[in-house]
């Protein structure tokens, strides 16, 4: 082989290997993480609407509501979702309230006077709540969610307060590790949501999302789907008083984008592969997680 048709030879060659091994270039993966299942019948409702449309996601369940055991029956029934304990240390409903696992009397400063989990972050940081009580509520959780029976794949964390100090970040770490679990936000996915977004602009929104999911690199949109039902209707967050139809319509918007054909079509068109947090854990391993630096 001449030089001048060797060197050729040698930088198509290096070409080729950049454009297989540069992440620009690879598989555009996407979880859809679908918090609060497990809440109230409605949510739970939405979430077999999901799956009966054949979309792939991964289901947050409040192992501490009322409505968890048919949201596991669900979820027994599709073992094809991948399942996450939503870790939770809030109740933020005005008429419609849960409390810990293991009791109030067990875990008494997790609680307001009436024996539910404070309706905030910022009023569960206002009762100095002791860690060790965290960690006994939170094992507990942990333990409910495995005695189901379901495959448990990771954690994650309802309004963020079981991760809203550096100590509180560290014990869910411990308890992810402990139980062989992996944590939501944990494998460098590139995390996006659409809760603040108005219902009528929720589509459009999404749409956009996907546009800008990473190639090569684990994408996150986080969703809250419901059915906007006198039930959903009924529920007003204390966190936000004064906009009582957010709940129903929000998540009924929601649930609308996901069912839609502009989003099959665009998933379709973009080429991407809904994956969930189980076939995250096989591909990568826990060994992969690592603290975000940012967000959630």
């Amino acid at each position: 082989m001449k030089p001048t048709k060797y060197i050729a030879f040698i930088i198509l060659a290096f070409g080729v290997l950049i454009h297989v091994s540069s992440p620009m270039f690879g598989e555009t993966k996407l979880i859809i993480r679908f918090d609060d299942i497990g809440m109230c019948h409605s949510v739970n409702m939405a979430a077999k609407k999901l799956i009966e449309k054949g979309v792939v996601f991964s289901a947050s369940v409040m192992f501490t509501c009322p409505w968890y055991k048919e949201a596991v029956e669900i979820l027994k029934d599709h073992p094809e979702v991948g399942v996450g304990i939503h870790l939770t240390l809030n109740s933020e409903w005005k008429h419609y309230k849960w409390g810990p696992v293991l009791g109030a009397e067990v875990v008494p400063g997790l609680v307001d006077k009436d024996g539910y989990f404070w309706e905030s972050e910022a009023a569960f940081a206002a009762a100095n709540v002791k860690l060790e009580e965290v960690e006994k509520e939170l094992r507990a959780q942990i333990e409910r969610a495995r005695a189901t029976g379901l495959r448990i794949d990771y954690i994650d964390y309802h309004m963020l307060t079981a991760v809203s100090t550096p100590e509180l970040r560290a014990l869910v770490e411990k308890l992810a590790k402990e139980n062989g679990l992996g944590i939501s936000c944990y494998f460098g996915e590139y995390y996006q949501t659409m809760w603040a977004v108005p219902p009528d602009k929720k589509l459009n929104t999404l749409l956009k999302m996907l546009d800008q999911l990473e190639p090569g690199k684990l994408n996150l949109i986080v969703i809250h789907l419901g059915l906007e039902n006198p039930e959903m209707q009924a529920l007003v967050d204390m966190n936000n008083p004064d906009d009582p139809d957010r709940v129903s319509q929000h998540r009924q918007a929601e649930l609308k984008a996901l069912l839609s054909r502009a989003f099959k079509k665009k998933i379709k068109k973009k080429k991407v592969k809904l994956v969930t947090y189980r076939d995250v854990v096989s591909e990568k391993g826990l060994e992969a997680m690592k603290r975000p630096t940012e967000g959630e």
